[in-house]
């Protein structure tokens, strides 16, 4: 390994660094504005370090990693992300829990493992990145409240993560035995040399569907998504949701790409029918619900469905450049509006030293009493429902575009369904929010600091940037994804 491999590295390297920092600073002074500054720190040195790791990309650090422009872009996205979580989490954790600390080292371990997935070109990485943000979650989702619920939901997760773990790691080795290799861009040379409808390939196809449409909430392996999500703390919630689906996301379409899995027409049939399922089921649970974390949960993963659309689109490749650009917009708009939904959960949750359970009744009235935040939720739902003048507008009308170009109809159909539904329950929350304060006076008391308030002014600036002005955005994914191999 030379200088140029370990520049290409320069973010993992960070996090590395920052996580070990951390560790040292909780074992020998325990102070909770140390630890967090440190992590914010690190997160935020860990972004800004991806302009000189540019400088060497595209380029193979073993054939683990490819430190390439798309790796970059999205490690960007998850340690802002991090970094994001870190700053809302610090008023929330005042009242939870007497040792905190941990806390953010945690949260800065999950972002490591993530942009480690963004970064894999081999199953073993994919496999390693993965577990690395999976077991900080583990623990995060329990952490710090110490009620039944969190702990409830860190069991579910531990227990059926941990079995999708193993059923995926079957199927690689499964895949192993057939191809001999578990390099993405070897894997696609033996690919080719071997029948679809080889047995041993089928079956490691099914476990692998089966343990990453886990980690993706794909229907019908999304059960304990609502659960998980009701228990977890509201920022980890938002960080799992976001991140956490958007590091598998990208990691799967590196793989699709390097090893042109695109050829195997019953895996994509396959992907097909869970992109309908999902899109249906998610938003039609989603409708019954009356606590929000919960309709979120649901509202995730129906988003999932309209996401793999592209892995669909993407099998035809005169039409493929433009599915994976509209994909990865896609991913940046809605990791930028989930964390904004979640955040203001996050700032409604920060006065309570019990549980939070927010109610469509818990926020009737939140425009006349407190409006800015009202704002961050308003941009955020409307986002997701995809009206026009935010990020979700622009997303959605992307991918609309790519599967309009190839001809999906069955799935646009449900999608279109799934949005219509998907309007209805986003646009709820809106209407109770703008209740007069009479109907409903039990209004969770939000955070008021300088630095709530800026987080929250950059949210919803961000979210309507991407949706007025995304041009660039547009031009640097289709600049860098001509560069992905």
């Amino acid at each position: 390994m030379n200088i140029d491999d370990l520049q290409g590295l320069l973010p993992l390297l960070t996090l590395a660094a920052g996580a070990t920092a951390l560790m040292l600073q909780i074992a020998f002074a325990r102070n909770i504005k140390l630890t967090s500054f440190l992590a914010v720190a690190t997160l935020l040195a860990a972004t800004l370090s991806i302009v000189w790791a540019g400088e060497s990309a595209p380029r193979f650090v073993t054939p683990l990693l490819r430190a390439d422009k798309l790796a970059l872009v999205f490690s960007a996205l998850f340690c802002v992300a991090g970094a994001v979580t870190a700053i809302l989490s610090m008023d929330y954790l005042n009242n939870r829990g007497d040792e905190p600390e941990e806390y953010f080292l945690l949260l800065v371990l999950s972002t490591l493992g993530a942009c480690v997935l963004a970064y894999a070109s081999h199953l073993a990485s994919l496999l390693l990145g993965l577990e690395l943000m999976s077991v900080s979650l583990y623990a995060l989702i329990a952490y710090p409240d110490k009620t039944k619920l969190p702990l409830e939901a860190a069991i579910k997760y531990l227990v059926l993560s941990g079995a999708a773990s193993a059923t995926m790691l079957f199927g690689f080795a499964l895949l192993y035995a057939t191809t001999g290799t578990l390099q993405f861009s070897a894997m696609a040379q033996q690919l080719a040399n071997i029948d679809t409808g080889n047995i041993t390939l089928l079956v490691a196809s099914v476990m692998i569907v089966t343990g990453l449409g886990f980690k993706l909430s794909l229907v019908p392996f999304h059960m304990w998504t609502p659960d998980v999500y009701d228990g977890a703390p509201a920022p980890v919630a938002g960080y799992l949701a976001s991140v956490g689906k958007a590091a598998v996301f990208v990691v799967l379409v590196r793989w699709f790409i390097a090893s042109n899995l695109f050829r195997f027409s019953i895996l994509i049939d396959c992907i097909a029918l869970l992109a309908i399922l999902s899109m249906l089921a998610g938003n039609g649970l989603a409708l019954l619900q009356t606590n929000i974390k919960r309709m979120l949960a649901y509202s995730s993963v129906a988003h999932m469905g309209y996401l793999v659309i592209i892995l669909v689109v993407g099998s035809d490749l005169a039409h493929r450049p433009l599915a994976i650009e509209a994909g990865m917009y896609y991913l940046i708009a809605y990791t930028a509006t989930t964390i904004a939904a979640f955040g203001l959960l996050t700032l409604l949750s920060a006065g309570k030293s019990q549980k939070e359970n927010i109610q469509l009744h818990d926020v009737s009235g939140l425009f006349w009493h407190q409006p800015l935040y009202a704002c961050l939720m308003l941009v955020a739902l409307l986002s997701l429902a995809g009206i026009p003048l935010t990020a979700g507008f622009v997303a959605k009308f992307y991918l609309i575009s790519s599967a309009v170009s190839d001809g999906r109809w069955i799935l646009l159909g449900s999608l279109a369904i799934g949005s219509s539904i998907g309007i209805y329950y986003y646009l709820r929350v809106v209407f109770y929010m703008t209740r007069r304060v009479e109907e409903h006076k039990n209004i969770p008391e939000a955070a008021h600091g300088l630095i709530e308030k800026f987080m929250t002014c950059t949210l919803i600036a961000s979210i309507l940037l991407l949706g007025i002005v995304p041009q660039s955005l547009m031009e640097y994914l289709r600049s860098i994804l001509q560069l992905v191999n």
